[in-house]
C-alpha cells in the first residue's frame, strides 16, 4: 500500500485512466457542437437569417468556425461544405442533429461513467483484500490491542467512499475541466466581455468554495473517528454483555453510549450548518453570473454588438457551465475526505513486522514432516505493557515425548505454549526447528504439522463439523468443474479476480486436505472425527444434539425410512425392561398429561409461524374454536391461576436462580410484568378484559404440564374437553392452515418433529428423576442396533455453533478445540490449558484418552500440555516447571518430585 492516495490509485489503474482520459478528449469535439448547435438554430431558421427571399436555401451540415470581431477580420473557417436545405428543411435537420449529438454526448457519459465505476468498484475491492489480507498477516501482539469491530468498520465503511473517488480520481478533473474549458472558450468566441465575466465568475466559485469547505474536512475526520469509537464500543457491550448484566452497569452503558451520540451529533450539527452555508454562497454565486449575463448581454444585444442567437448560445453555454464548475469543486472536496479516510485507514493497517507474505504463501500437496526437535535458545518475550512473560527460556522438546508443562501463577508456562504455536513472538532469542528459525518457516508447515488448542481458542459461526474440518483447509484439494452458464460465471470470476488482485481459488472446490491426516474421503473423515469425538469424550453431546434436530430427508434419507421401527423397538424394549411408563405415548383420543396444554390441542407440530407458541393465542380460527368449546374463558382463568401461583412462588428469588430454567412459560424478567398485570385484572370479569392481555394469560396456559408443575389446575373433565375441542379444531380446519401443522402419526415420520419426538412419539413423564438419562440412553441403543446412530451424530455435526461457538457450552467448545487438534494428526501437539473447564475428576481420564487417541496407529507425534492441574503430570514423559517466566525444573514426574523443590511444592499446594 502507498502512502499517497494518487500514487497507490495510479500504479493500479494507469493503463485505464488513460484509456478512458482519451475517450473524453474524443467527447469534446461533439460537446462543442451542442454548445453551437443553439446559435444557428435561433439564427438560421427561426429569425430567418439567410432566407430572405422565398425559395432561399442555407447548406447543412457546414462546419466552421466563426472567429469573434476582436481576434480579426478574417473570414469563418470552413471545414465541411454541407447540404442544401429550405428554411424548413433546415430547421428539422438542424432540430434533428441537436438530437443525435444529445444521444452521442449521453453514451459518451454513459460509458465513461460505466467504465470508472465499474474501475473504482474494482480497485475498491483490490482495497478490501489488501487491508484483511495485512489483518492476516499481522503480528500476534497487535490483536490485543485493536478492536475487532473497529477494524471491521475501516475495511467495511471507511473505504466504501474510495470506490466512488478511485474512478474519478483522474477522469473527473479531465472530463469536468475540458467540459468548462469548452464552455469558456465557446463563450468568448461569441463575445471577449462576457467570456472573461463568466472566467472571473467562475475563478472566485474555484477560489473561495475549496477554502471554505477545508473546515468541512476537519469535522468530516472527527465525525469517521467518533462513529469508528461509537462502533468499537457497541462491539464491546456486546462481547461483555454477560458482565454488563452480572455487575448491573447496562445503565452505565446507555450513559456511555447517549454521551457518545451527544458528540457526534454536535459534530454533524456543525457539519450541516456549515456545509448548507457553502451551498447556499455557492449557488448565490452560480446565480449571480445569468443576472448580469441578461443585463449586460442585453445591452449589448440592443446596441446590436451582440445577435440573439450568440445571446441565447452564450446563456446555454453558462447553463452547463455551472454543473462542471460545482462538480469540479465537489471533486476537490471528495478528493480531500477520501484522502484523509485513506490516511487513516493506512495510519491503522500500517504496523511493524509484518508477516512476508512468502509464509502464507499457498502450498499444494503434502508437506514434509517434522522429524527433528522443537529448540528454544535463550527466548524472552514480554507482553504489550513490557512485563516478561518469558525469561531465557532453553529446552529442547524432541520428537515423539509428551511434556507437561506446569507453571507457578503467572510463571509463563501459558505463553511458552503460545510461543512455539508462533502466538508469542520473542524479544530475544529464537525457537528453531532443524535450524531454522520458527517464525520463518511456511505456515504450510507449522499450520500442518503443529496442531495447537487452548481453553479459549475461537470458533467461527457454522456448524460443528465445519468447525472441526476447519485445521484440514489449507487449500483447494479438487477443483470443481462446471458446465454451461455455470463455468462462463466461473471464467468470469477468474477473470475478475485477477483484475482486481485478488486471488482466484474457488471456494466452492473441496478444500479438505484429507492427504494430510491419511484418509480417502468423506467416509474415512467422518470416522476419524467420530474417533476423536470420542477421545474427548464429546460424542454423546453430539448425538444429544442429533436427536434434538429436525431431519432434511434428501441428505439422511435412512432416519425417516426407519423411524416407525426404532419407534416400536423402543416400546418393546421398554416393555420388556418394565419401564414403559416412562414415556406418555400420544393417542388421537386422549389427553397426553406429559405434553403441554397447546401441544394436546393442536395434536402435531406447527410448521411456520401462524400457530407456533408465539402467535397461538392471537391465531383467529384458534381462538373461534375455543370460543365454540367455552373454553376461552376456563383456559384464561386457569393461566390467571398459573400466573398467580409463579408470582407467588418465585417473585423473591434472584433472578439466576436455577428455579427459572424449569419455569418455561415465563423468565425473571417476567415476573414484575406478571404481577402488575394480575393486580390490574384482579375481579374483571372475562368479556371486559383487553385482547392483548388475554393473550398474555393464555400463552402461559398453553405451555402448563400439570405433572411438571402441580398446581391442580388439570381434572378430567378439563382434558376431555380439550380433547373434543382438538377434534373440533380439525373437522374445519381451512386451507389455509392445513400447511401449518403435521399432526402427529403414529405410522409416520413428522418433518418438523425431531428426531427424538419421533422416537418417542410421545412426551418423558416427570415422575422419575432420572427418565431423560434412562430414555437417551435407551434410545441410543436402540438406534445402534438399527445403525442409525452414525447418522445422528452425522446431523449432530450439522449444529450451527453460533457466534464465537457461544451455543455450546464452555466445556463442550474446549472438547471441540481438542478434538480438532487431534483430527489434524501434527507431529507436535500443544495443548494450552485445553480442558481447565473439565471437572477435575475426569481431567485424568480425558488426559489418557487423548494422549491415547494421538498414538493410534503407531503414530508418535510430541504432546506439550500445559496442565491447570499439576497432579496430572506423572502420565507425561517429561515435567518442565517455569516460575516467574523461567524454566525452573525440568525432568521426569519421580525425579521432581524427590528433589522437593517447586513442583513438588505446586503438588502439595
Amino acid at each position: 500500500m502507498d502512502k499517497n492516495l494518487a500514487k497507490y490509485i495510479w500504479k493500479h489503474t494507469s493503463r485505464q485512466q488513460l484509456w478512458i482520459l482519451f475517450i473524453i478528449f474524443l467527447s469534446m469535439p461533439t460537446y462543442y457542437m451542442s454548445l453551437d448547435l443553439p446559435k444557428q438554430i435561433v439564427n438560421g431558421p427561426i429569425q430567418g437569417d439567410g432566407f430572405n427571399t422565398p425559395g432561399a436555401q442555407q447548406t447543412f451540415l457546414k462546419f466552421a468556425i466563426d472567429l469573434p470581431d476582436w481576434i480579426s477580420k478574417a473570414e469563418p473557417v470552413i471545414l465541411f461544405e454541407g447540404f442544401k436545405f429550405d428554411r424548413f428543411q433546415m430547421l428539422m435537420a438542424l432540430s434533428a442533429a441537436f438530437l443525435v449529438l444529445v444521444i452521442i454526448n449521453g453514451l459518451f457519459k454513459l460509458y465513461i461513467n460505466t467504465y470508472k465505476g465499474r474501475l473504482g468498484e474494482r480497485m475498491l475491492r483490490r482495497l478490501r483484500f489488501q487491508l484483511v489480507d495485512r489483518v492476516l498477516r499481522f503480528p500476534p501482539n497487535v490483536f490485543k490491542r485493536v478492536k475487532a469491530s473497529e477494524v471491521a468498520t475501516m475495511v467495511k465503511d471507511e473505504v466504501e467512499p474510495l470506490g466512488g473517488f478511485i474512478g474519478d480520481a483522474f477522469v473527473q478533473p479531465a472530463f469536468l475541466g475540458l467540459q468548462a474549458a469548452t464552455a469558456l472558450f465557446f463563450i468568448m468566441l461569441q463575445n471577449f466581455w462576457l467570456g472573461i465575466l463568466a472566467a472571473f465568475m467562475v475563478g472566485i466559485q474555484g477560489l473561495i468554495i475549496p477554502k471554505m469547505r477545508r473546515r468541512l474536512i476537519k469535522l468530516g475526520k472527527e465525525r469517521q473517528l467518533t462513529a469508528r469509537q461509537l462502533a468499537g464500543r457497541v462491539g464491546e457491550i456486546v462481547d461483555g454483555i454477560s458482565s454488563v448484566h452480572v455487575h448491573d452497569t447496562s445503565n452505565y452503558e446507555r450513559a456511555d453510549i447517549a454521551d457518545r451520540l451527544g458528540r457526534i451529533f454536535k459534530i454533524r450539527y456543525d457539519l450541516y450548518q456549515w456545509k448548507f452555508f457553502v451551498k447556499f454562497l455557492n449557488n448565490f454565486l452560480a446565480q449571480v453570473t445569468p443576472f448580469l449575463f441578461y443585463a449586460i448581454g442585453g445591452y449589448l444585444a440592443l446596441k446590436g454588438q451582440l445577435d440573439i442567437g450568440q445571446l441565447v448560445a452564450v446563456i446555454s453555454a453558462y447553463k452547463d457551465l455551472p454543473s462542471p464548475i460545482k462538480d469540479l469543486i465537489d471533486w476537490d472536496q471528495q478528493r480531500l475526505d477520501v484522502q484523509v479516510k485513506y490516511a487513516q485507514v493506512y495510519e491503522q493497517f500500517h504496523v511493524d513486522q509484518l508477516i512476508d507474505p512468502q509464509v502464507e504463501a499457498l502450498t499444494p500437496g503434502p508437506v514434509v514432516p517434522i522429524t527433528t526437535a522443537i529448540s528454544i535458545a535463550n527466548f524472552s518475550a514480554s507482553d504489550d505493557s513490557g512485563a516478561r512473560l518469558l525469561e531465557n527460556i532453553t529446552l529442547d522438546i524432541r520428537p515423539g515425548e509428551s511434556v507437561a508443562v506446569i507453571g507457578t501463577a503467572g510463571g509463563g508456562s501459558e505463553a511458552l505454549a503460545d510461543a512455539i504455536a508462533r502466538l508469542v513472538w520473542p524479544e530475544n532469542g529464537r525457537i528453531t526447528v532443524n535450524g531454522s528459525d520458527l517464525l520463518a518457516l511456511p505456515e504450510a508447515l507449522t499450520g500442518r504439522r503443529i496442531a495447537y488448542a487452548s481453553g479459549d481458542a475461537h470458533l467461527f459461526q457454522g456448524t460443528i463439523h465445519d468447525n472441526i474440518v476447519y485445521v484440514l483447509k489449507h487449500y483447494p484439494v479438487s477443483e470443481r468443474t462446471y458446465e454451461g452458464a455455470m463455468a462462463s460465471q466461473r471464467e468470469w470470476e477468474k477473470d475478475e479476480a485477477g483484475r482486481a488482485g485478488n486471488p482466484d481459488h474457488d471456494l466452492r472446490s473441496d478444500w479438505i486436505d484429507y492427504e494430510t491426516i491419511g484418509v480417502n474421503g468423506p467416509d474415512e473423515l467422518f470416522a476419524a472425527i467420530e474417533q476423536v469425538l470420542d477421545a474427548v469424550s464429546f460424542s454423546d453431546d453430539v448425538f444429544d444434539l442429533g436427536l434434538r434436530a429436525s431431519v432434511d430427508e434428501e441428505l439422511h434419507p435412512a432416519i425417516p425410512k426407519h423411524i416407525v421401527e426404532a419407534r416400536k423397538a423402543l416400546q418393546a424394549r421398554l416393555q420388556e425392561e418394565g419401564l414403559s411408563g416412562l414415556v406418555v405415548s400420544f393417542d388421537l383420543a386422549l389427553y397426553n398429561t406429559e405434553a403441554t396444554v397447546a401441544e394436546n390441542l393442536l395434536f402435531g407440530t406447527p410448521v411456520g409461524p401462524e400457530l407456533s407458541n408465539a402467535n397461538l393465542a392471537s391465531n383467529a380460527y384458534f381462538r373461534s374454536i375455543l370460543a365454540k368449546s367455552q373454553l376461552d374463558e376456563a383456559l384464561y382463568r386457569m393461566g390467571l391461576e398459573i400466573a398467580r401461583n409463579a408470582v407467588e412462588l418465585f417473585r423473591d428469588l434472584p433472578p439466576d436462580h436455577p428455579f427459572f430454567q424449569q419455569l418455561i412459560f415465563m423468565t425473571a424478567d417476567e415476573i414484575p410484568d406478571y404481577q402488575a398485570l394480575l393486580q390490574r385484572l384482579q375481579d374483571r370479569p372475562f368479556a371486559q378484559v383487553p385482547e392483548a392481555d388475554r393473550q398474555r394469560i393464555m400463552k402461559l396456559t398453553f405451555s402448563y404440564v400439570e405433572p411438571r408443575y402441580r398446581f391442580g389446575l388439570l381434572d378430567q373433565d378439563m382434558m376431555d374437553r380439550i380433547v373434543e375441542a382438538r377434534m373440533a379444531f380439525y373437522d374445519n380446519l381451512p386451507d389455509s392452515l392445513k400447511g401449518a401443522i403435521e399432526l402427529y402419526d403414529a405410522e409416520g415420520y413428522n418433518k418438523s418433529a425431531s428426531i427424538l419426538d419421533n422416537v418417542l412419539f410421545g412426551r418423558i413423564g416427570h415422575r422419575h428423576a432420572d427418565a431423560a438419562e434412562r430414555i437417551r440412553s435407551t434410545v441410543r441403543a436402540v438406534l445402534d442396533d438399527l445403525k442409525l446412530s452414525q447418522d445422528v451424530v452425522k446431523i449432530g455435526l450439522e449444529f450451527n455453533v453460533g457466534v464465537g461457538g457461544r451455543r455450546l457450552t464452555t466445556v463442550q467448545r474446549q472438547k471441540l478445540h481438542v478434538a480438532r487438534a487431534l483430527l489434524k494428526r501434527g507431529d507436535y501437539i500443544i495443548l494450552n490449558k485445553a480442558m481447565s473447564s473439565v471437572e477435575q475428576r475426569t481431567q485424568e481420564q480425558l488426559v489418557r484418552s487423548v494422549i491415547g487417541e494421538a498414538h493410534r496407529d503407531g503414530r508418535k507425534p510430541a504432546v506439550i500440555w500445559v496442565l491447570s492441574n499439576p497432579n496430572l503430570a506423572r502420565l507425561f514423559d517429561r515435567v518442565v516447571v517455569l516460575d516467574r517466566g523461567a524454566a525452573v525444573e525440568d525432568g521426569n514426574y519421580d525425579h521432581l518430585m524427590a528433589r522437593k523443590g517447586v513442583f513438588a511444592g505446586l503438588l502439595a499446594s
